[in-house]
Formats: C-alpha cells, sequence, structure tokens
C-alpha cells in the first residue's frame, strides 16, 4: 500500500492520499485470540441489531448461542471494541474528565440545509486476524461522507486528520459528536473552535442523537464488512473505499427521495 524505500512521495503524503492514518502505517491491526476474534465478530452483529445490550443480556445471548463465555470475558471484549455496556448508545471512549464537554443543540432543530450539521462517529471493523477502527465525517442532511480515517486504535490523531481533510472542502455551522476522548480532547475542540464552528455533542446514553451516522455504520457493516472476510489493511481500506465511492455517488436513499448523497451535497 505504502512504499517507504521506493517512492519519490513522502510516506506522510501516501497516508494522506490513501486516507489512512499514519499511526496506521507504523502497526500492524490490533490483534486478539481466534476465539476472542470470533467472539467479537459475533457481538459486533448482535450488538448492531440490539445496541441496549449491555453485558448482562450479551453474556447469556453468547451462551445460547453454544460459546462458553462469562461476564469478564465479554466486557473485556466489549471495552476492546469500543461498545459501551452501560449506556444504550455506542461509546467508544469515556471523555476524560478534564476535557470540555458541550450541548447537544440538534433537539428540535430543523434541518433542511446541507453544510448546515456535520456528525462524526468511530466504530469497529473486523478483519480475519485481527480488527481496526473507523471514524467518518458526514454531512447530516444529505448524508454525504465527507472524509473517512482507518487506525489500528481509538487515538486522536486519525481523527483529527478525518476532520481537518473534510474541513478542507467546507465546514458547517454545526459539528456534532459523542463525548468520547477523542471528540473531547482540546487539539480536537481547537480545531472547530478556531473555525468558529458551533460544537454539539451527544447527551450520554442517548441512542438516537447522532441517529444519521448512527444509521451509515448499519449500511456499512451490512453491505459491506459482513460481506467480506478482511485479510489485511489494504483488503480493508480497498473494500471501505469502494464502498464510500458507491454509497456518495450511487447507493439511492429513500429519505433523500431515491437520490445518491453527492446529488443532494455536491450537485445543490
Amino acid at each position: 500500500m505504502v512504499e517507504p524505500d521506493h517512492s519519490r512521495i513522502p510516506v506522510i503524503r501516501q497516508c494522506e492520499i490513501l486516507g489512512l492514518c499514519r499511526s496506521s502505517y507504523y502497526y500492524q491491526p490490533a490483534t486478539e485470540t481466534p476465539l476472542n476474534l470470533e467472539l467479537m465478530r459475533v457481538i459486533d452483529e448482535q450488538y448492531l441489531k440490539l445496541p441496549f445490550y449491555g453485558v448482562p443480556r450479551m453474556t447469556p445471548l453468547l451462551r445460547n448461542m453454544g460459546y462458553l463465555v462469562n461476564h469478564k470475558r465479554v466486557e473485556h471484549l466489549m471495552r476492546i471494541m469500543g461498545l459501551q455496556a452501560i449506556y444504550p448508545k455506542k461509546n467508544l471512549s469515556k471523555p476524560d474528565a478534564g476535557n470540555q464537554k458541550f450541548p447537544y443543540l440538534l433537539r428540535g432543530l430543523p434541518i433542511n440545509r446541507p453544510d448546515q450539521v456535520w456528525a462524526t462517529d468511530i466504530t469497529y471493523i473486523r478483519m480475519q486476524a485481527g480488527f481496526l477502527y473507523l471514524v467518518a465525517v458526514i454531512d447530516w442532511y444529505s448524508r454525504y461522507i465527507l472524509s473517512w480515517r482507518l487506525s489500528n486504535s481509538m487515538d486522536t490523531l486519525f481523527c483529527i486528520e478525518a476532520l481537518e481533510e473534510a474541513l478542507a472542502k467546507r465546514q458547517p455551522e454545526i459539528f456534532n459528536s459523542d463525548q468520547g476522548s477523542q471528540f473531547t480532547s482540546d487539539k480536537f475542540v481547537g480545531v472547530l473552535q478556531d473555525r468558529y464552528i458551533r460544537i454539539s455533542m451527544d447527551g450520554r446514553g442517548r441512542a438516537l442523537d447522532n441517529i444519521m451516522i448512527e444509521r451509515l455504520w448499519r449500511s456499512v457493516k451490512y453491505e459491506e464488512v459482513y460481506l467480506k472476510d478482511y485479510q489485511t489493511t489494504r483488503e480493508a481500506f480497498d473494500g471501505i473505499k469502494k464502498y464510500v465511492s458507491f454509497y456518495n455517488n450511487e447507493r439511492l436513499h429513500q429519505s433523500l427521495g431515491y437520490r445518491p448523497p453527492a446529488s443532494i451535497y455536491i450537485e445543490r
């Protein structure tokens, strides 16, 4: 994918072109034991269907499916995947105590034009022998994916890279996220504040506060990730890149009058 020795293009620039977080170039996808990876795949699928299932319900569900697990293992795996076991909404990381929190600004707000509201979130991407994390920035009104990045860890860098790529094109009036430490960090918040963009954050435990990107994850998982069994980071990157292009330019959305997002966002 990235060629450090035989290319005239610097590694950092190659990663930018590929949409790959720079940290992911230097590390392999995070790994677990074969059994844990299998359990994580099952948990991922079940949690997408039943986002209100935490450890107490997920554990007997897995047992009923024939897996001999206890609640400690399920809790461990859900923590790795970033699935919040207490609240009914996915929460890929808890906010740091000193980080800023912002109120939720979208309740009752009519969203009727592109670039009025953007949203972001992180989701777990399974692979045959490991896993990655995917962050995306979308335009709420049109569902258009403005940018995305893959990483082997839930750090702040790959989220900032995705944000800065999106802002290089346009900027929103309001930017919405959850209260994860990546999005409440001074560096991430600073990028938005420097541009005088209003910041909105989901209320903890409110599964519908960021519903548009939750729907995006459902589409990505069922229409791409679950149909593939990525062997490498390159395969994951290529598959998601192709799907994002399809999603933006070809996939018809009923809520958009059976038009693709690009026809609303770009051709407005």
